[in-house]
């Protein structure tokens, strides 16, 4: 049998659904899923699975170690365990930009303060520029604005600030976090996209003061749909993610995308409707049986720098194609 594993922690309803549902789907292909096991991994170790669906190495170090490893013997990872270890917010906005997709204007900030056991000095932080401008950023931004994690998700250690004391006020209490400050956008209307191998999009109304789903199919009209989803895509073919949800505040009928670093979807049926779930497991079963029998690890790497054609402007040439002696299926 053709394995598939599910890496997951505290979710209840999307792991029995999504492995019965592969399991019934991929039978008749020899494909079988399960529960991800692991108890220490060795160098050299085999993989043990064609495809693993990663919903919990974020928060383990030992499951992104391990995945990393997987990676390396052939296992198709979605999503890639190397960008997602790379990637973060603030650089999600300034690739988007260069794309062409609307984005806020949006600030990197220095920490507010750093973990216990760093050692930080004057002569550690000599490269940063003391006071910091607080009224050229909030001029920039405009005003009010969103101070948030570059990093990070679950609506945690977001301020909306009107002013200079209110962002000040909100800055001194992210320590350790590195944050971003951000236009804010005052939308009419918000969607998030629950995308499927990158180019599979379903936008939703989504309400992000009630963080509730709804379902209602026109919401959008057809123009402002296809926007969205053309967005989506060319968020999701940069940076390479196959589950992801991208949020989009559209704004004069402007989609602006806003957040598009959730590489672990929510997909607990209470909370995305059970439209939704159904869709859900229906949709990511069918991308990892397609990815067990079709897919190329090397589809799972973001394609920013050839999008932006870095590389190309720069005058690098591709590297040299390296065969791989002794792996059963490598490819040059």
């Amino acid at each position: 049998m053709t394995k598939i594993g599910l890496l997951c922690g505290r979710e209840f309803s999307f792991p029995p659904a999504f492995l019965e549902r592969v399991n019934a789907l991929g039978k008749r292909d020899g494909i079988s899923a399960e529960f991800v096991k692991l108890g220490g991994t060795k160098m050299g170790e085999p993989a043990r699975y064609r495809v693993i669906v990663d919903r919990l190495s974020h928060e383990v170090d030992y499951y992104r170690g391990y995945l990393k490893h997987a990676v390396l013997e052939g296992t198709y990872v979605i999503n890639n365990p190397f960008w997602w270890t790379a990637d973060d917010k603030y650089f999600n906005y300034s690739v988007a930009a260069k794309l062409g997709v609307a984005v806020p204007k949006t600030v990197l900030l220095p920490q507010k303060g750093y973990p216990s056991n760093v050692d930080i000095t004057s002569e550690s932080l000599r490269n940063l520029d003391y006071p910091i401008d607080w009224d050229s950023l909030l001029d920039y931004v405009g005003r009010p604005a969103i101070l948030k994690p570059f990093s990070g998700g679950g609506w945690k250690h977001v301020y909306k600030v009107r002013n200079r004391e209110e962002l000040i006020a909100a800055y001194d209490q992210t320590s350790p976090y590195c944050m971003t400050l951000q236009e804010f956008i005052d939308f009419d209307r918000y969607v998030r996209c629950f995308t499927f191998g990158k180019t599979d999009i379903t936008p939703v109304h989504y309400d992000p003061k009630e963080r509730r789903y709804i379902v209602d199919h026109k919401y959008l009209s057809a123009e402002l749909g296809a926007r969205i989803s053309r967005d989506a895509q060319t968020i999701n073919l940069a940076l390479g993610y196959e589950m992801n949800t991208i949020e989009f505040a559209v704004k004069d009928d402007v989609p602006y995308a806003i957040d598009f670093l959730n590489p672990a979807p929510d997909f607990e049926r209470d909370r995305i409707t059970p439209f939704y779930f159904d869709l859900v497991v229906d949709r990511m079963s069918k991308l990892v049986i397609d990815r067990a029998l079709h897919g190329n690890v090397a589809n799972t790497w973001p394609r920013w720098e050839e999008m932006l054609g870095i590389g190309a402007a720069a005058g690098f040439t591709a590297a040299p194609k390296i065969a791989v002696a002794g792996k059963s299926g490598a490819k040059a």
